[in-house]
């Protein structure tokens, strides 16, 4: 495999595309703005703010101090709150209905593994102050720190994996439906949920039906019984879930679901099965965030390893 870095812009088709489409079944068709598609100058300031609300320890971040890391001009930036503004006004119930009917049948694209990367590194990130490596390179970071620390080959293929279902941007889908904090739909809202006050933009937020502590959920339900706010975590979860232990399914469907792993919320939708698996989730979280450096893994070292991988867990196609 050649990894070939990409620095195309793909945003400009995201104004056509989301003024063409219509969206979820309870929200009319709306006109947004270019900015309103893509608040944010680059998918990884999602990232940065996640970086400054939850700091960890220093043990996975190799060349920077955590502190070092996502160090842009000017840290308070309006764009990351834009984002959650139309985040929190749009992922309604109905809007996520809508998403997992569209894009889990997986019926858009199908392409051998090792040219997904290549399809992914378009997503390539020109602004990234921490970095200019390419999607790929990136996930090779977080699947070699994963490995470094001795933990499972699953668990490795995970940290490769675990960005895949960013590709949703590539079908033309806005950046607040591919990247944020996930959170459940259909109940009531969290308060510990990043800039909880948006959510009264949200048109569920005035139905009775879904701001009751379990909303159209039961008590213990289980988070797998549970609709999440759309986006990249839910897609690669469904891509992938025939192919890698629980343990690893959890990391990547819940792993920007931090108002359950970080701040405890949600306790009441949970059953032991979710109880259980916080700890592969707490265990994976630090190596998304904090495994990036400015030095490029070669590649032709990390080859024969990587390609006995994914063989070992994953089919030669995927279906996007």
């Amino acid at each position: 495999m050649q990894i070939v870095s990409q620095k195309n812009s793909i945003y400009a088709c995201y104004f056509f595309y989301y003024n063409q489409q219509p969206l979820a079944m309870d929200i009319p068709k709306i006109s947004f703005t270019a900015k309103e598609v893509n608040p944010l100058a680059s998918l990884d300031e999602w990232e940065d703010d996640v970086l400054q609300r939850y700091p960890d320890p220093d043990s996975i971040a190799t060349v920077k101090t955590t502190e070092e890391y996502r160090n842009y001009d000017e840290p308070a930036r309006d764009t990351v709150k834009e984002f959650y503004r139309l985040n929190h006004t749009y992922q309604t119930y109905g809007f996520v209905q809508d998403k997992r009917n569209n894009f889990l049948k997986f019926d858009k694209k199908k392409m051998p593994v090792w040219d997904a990367f290549n399809f992914l590194n378009q997503l390539v990130d020109d602004s990234d102050p921490d970095t200019d490596l390419d999607q790929f390179q990136h996930l090779l970071q977080t699947s070699e720190a994963i490995r470094r620390d001795g933990h499972p080959d699953w668990m490795v293929l995970v940290g490769l994996m675990h960005d895949m279902g960013k590709v949703l941007c590539l079908f033309g889908e806005p950046q607040w439906a591919v990247v944020g904090d996930t959170f459940p739909v259909g109940c009531a809202y969290s308060d510990k949920i990043v800039y909880p006050e948006f959510f009264k933009n949200n048109p569920d937020y005035s139905n009775p039906e879904y701001q009751t502590q379990y909303g159209v959920y039961k008590k213990g339900c289980g988070l797998r019984n549970v609709n999440m706010s759309w986006g990249h975590d839910e897609y690669v979860y469904q891509m992938l879930k025939d192919h890698i232990p629980e343990s690893g399914l959890y990391m990547l469907r819940y792993h920007s679901f931090y108002a359950w792993h970080r701040e405890g919320q949600y306790e009441y939708l949970l059953d032991g099965h979710d109880r259980d698996m916080l700890k592969w989730v707490k265990l994976f979280n630090p190596y998304d965030l904090y495994s990036k450096n400015p030095e490029p893994p070669d590649w032709s070292k990390l080859r024969p390893y990587y390609e006995e991988l994914v063989a070992k867990y994953l089919p030669a196609s995927l279906k996007f």
